[in-house]
C-alpha cells in the first residue's frame, strides 16, 4: 500500500502543477442526499451506516459527487481540484477485488470552453498512463440524450427514456414498447380495459398510496393513446447506438444521421470541437476509438463526453482511469445554479500492480 500511496501523491502533485487545488472530502458522506446521484451499480455496493445525529451516512464510494457539492456551495470560477484517498465499494461477485482502494482525481469547473476542458482532462490522464499498455475508449452520452429529446413523442416517454439511458436493457425495452415493436403484456391490457382497477383489490398492500396508483394508471392510459415512435426515428436511434469507429469516421457517420435528426446536430458539432481540441493537445484522434454507447453502464451523473483507459489483454481488470462531463450534476447540487464540469479518476494501486508485472 505504501508504494500505491506514494504513486497517488505523485499523481496528485502532477495535477497540482496543472493548476488544481488539493481538497479532502470527508470519508463519511450523507447517504440520503447523495446516494441517488450514483448509478445502480454503485448504489448497490455502497457501505451505509446510521448516525444518531446525522442520519444515514455512507463511506464515500467516489470523490466526484462530494467535490461537486463542495464547489457548488462556495467555489469560485473557474476552479480545478485534485484529491487522493480511499474509496469504498462492496464486492459481492468477485472476492479478489478490493472493497477499499485508492483513487486520485482531477475535476475542472469552467464555463469558458467545454471542448478545451474535455481535452485538458483527457490529455492529462493519457499522459499519466502512457507508460502502460493501455487503450482508450471514448463516447458522448449527450448525443444520445439529444436524440431522445428530439423524438416526436410525448414528454412523459422522453423523460422515461432519459431516466434509463444508463440502463441499456431497460432503455431498449422502452424503445421497443414505445415504437410498437414489442407486444403489450396481457396484464397491462387487462388493467387498461378495467374501468375501476380498485374495485376488486381490497386493502392496498405496499408503499404506493391509492393516489399514486391512480396516477400510474392514468399515465398508462395516456401512453396507450400516444402514437408510436416512427420507424424512421427508430432507425436513426438504432444506427446511432451502433456507431463504433475511430473519431473521424464516427463524426462522419453522426453527421449523416443528423440530416434525418437535426436535433443532434449541436451535440455532434461539440464532438467535432472536442476532436480539434484533443488534436491541439497532441492526442492522436485519427486512431482514438469512439463508441456512441460507451459509458452507459457507469456513473449516472455523466451526461456528455465520457472516456476510459483499459489494459490491453486484461478484460478481467476494471478501467485504469475513467472520466467524463457531468454538467447536469452541478445543477442538481447547486440549487438551480450550474456550471460546465468535467473530471477523471485514476487507480494508483492498479498502476503499481501493472508496473510490477511488466
Amino acid at each position: 500500500m505504501t508504494e500505491a500511496r506514494n504513486r497517488a501523491l505523485a499523481l496528485r502533485a502532477n495535477f497540482e502543477a496543472a493548476g488544481a487545488v488539493v481538497v479532502e472530502p470527508p470519508v463519511l458522506q450523507p447517504a440520503e442526499a447523495l446516494l441517488d446521484l450514483y448509478g445502480e451499480d454503485i448504489r448497490a455496493r455502497a457501505y451505509i451506516t446510521s448516525d444518531a445525529l446525522r442520519g444515514e451516512q455512507m463511506l464515500r464510494p467516489d470523490f466526484t459527487v462530494p467535490v461537486v457539492q463542495m464547489h457548488m456551495a462556495d467555489g469560485a470560477e473557474p476552479a480545478r481540484y485534485t484529491y487522493a484517498g480511499e474509496v469504498f465499494r462492496r464486492q459481492e461477485d468477485d472476492l479478489e477485488r478490493a472493497s477499499e482502494f485508492l483513487q486520485v482525481g482531477y475535476e475542472v469547473f469552467d464555463r469558458s470552453n467545454p471542448a478545451a476542458t474535455d481535452a485538458e482532462v483527457f490529455a492529462l490522464v493519457s499522459t499519466a498512463v502512457s507508460h502502460l499498455d493501455v487503450r482508450a475508449s471514448t463516447g458522448d452520452i449527450g448525443i444520445l440524450m439529444a436524440a431522445v429529446r428530439g423524438l416526436k413523442t410525448s414528454e412523459r416517454r422522453k423523460a422515461a427514456l432519459i431516466r434509463h439511458v444508463w440502463r441499456p436493457r431497460r432503455f431498449r425495452a422502452l424503445l421497443d414498447r414505445f415504437s410498437g415493436r414489442s407486444t403489450v403484456p396481457e396484464s397491462r391490457l387487462a388493467l387498461l380495459a378495467d374501468t375501476d382497477p380498485f374495485q376488486n383489490i381490497g386493502a392496498i398492500v405496499g408503499k404506493r398510496t391509492r393516489s399514486e396508483i391512480s396516477a400510474r394508471v392514468a399515465a398508462l392510459h395516456e401512453d396507450a393513446t400516444t402514437d408510436p415512435i416512427s420507424s424512421t426515428e427508430m432507425d436513426v436511434i438504432d444506427a446511432l447506438l451502433n456507431v463504433r469507429e475511430t473519431v473521424p469516421f464516427a463524426l462522419e457517420q453522426l453527421r449523416d444521421l443528423a440530416v434525418d435528426m437535426p436535433e443532434i446536430s449541436h451535440a455532434v458539432e461539440g464532438l467535432h470541437a472536442r476532436s480539434d481540441a484533443l488534436s491541439g493537445r497532441g492526442v492522436d484522434v485519427d486512431n482514438l476509438a469512439f463508441e456512441a454507447s460507451f459509458g452507459r453502464t457507469s456513473m449516472e451523473y455523466y451526461d456528455g463526453f465520457v472516456f476510459g483507459f483499459y489494459i490491453n489483454g486484461r478484460a478481467d481488470l476494471p478501467a485504469l482511469a475513467s472520466g467524463g462531463r457531468y454538467d447536469a450534476l452541478t445543477k442538481r447540487l447547486g440549487n438551480g445554479a450550474e456550471i460546465p464540469a468535467v473530471g477523471a479518476v485514476l487507480r494508483p494501486g492498479l498502476m503499481v500492480e501493472l508496473e510490477g508485472a511488466q
